[in-house]
């Protein structure tokens, strides 16, 4: 059974508004949710952000894979085992080999879930 195409839009995350430095050293603030007291405009601002973190958090993943999967190219002089690439990201060599695969998989433009 073939797998269906990636047709999901992407998620245009909600814009990340930089803080103010001041406002970062405050470990309470963040985003200035805090200030927000009407609890719909809240829940929408806070839902906003969630969208925006987990569209990032995705992006961020497949340019890992890539990064991954360019690294451990058998036609670099210079790649790195699975091993190598785990220890460098923090992750387990199996997972490494999982990204190395999907990093694979969408260099070729068709691609899947790591699930």
């Amino acid at each position: 059974m073939a797998e269906p195409e990636r047709t999901e839009r992407r998620l245009r995350p909600a814009p990340l508004l930089f803080e103010p430095s001041e406002a970062v050293a405050d470990p309470e603030h963040f985003f200035d949710l805090e200030s927000i007291e009407d609890p719909r405009e809240l829940l929408a601002r806070a839902t906003e952000l969630t969208l925006a973190f987990r569209a990032a958090l995705e992006r961020a993943v497949e340019f890992q894979a890539l990064a991954a999967a360019q690294l451990a190219d058998p036609r670099r002089f210079d790649r790195l085992t699975p091993a190598l690439i785990a220890e460098q990201a923090e992750w387990t060599e199996d997972y490494a080999r999982k990204m190395i695969e999907f990093g694979d998989t969408l260099q070729r433009g068709t691609g899947t879930d790591l699930t």
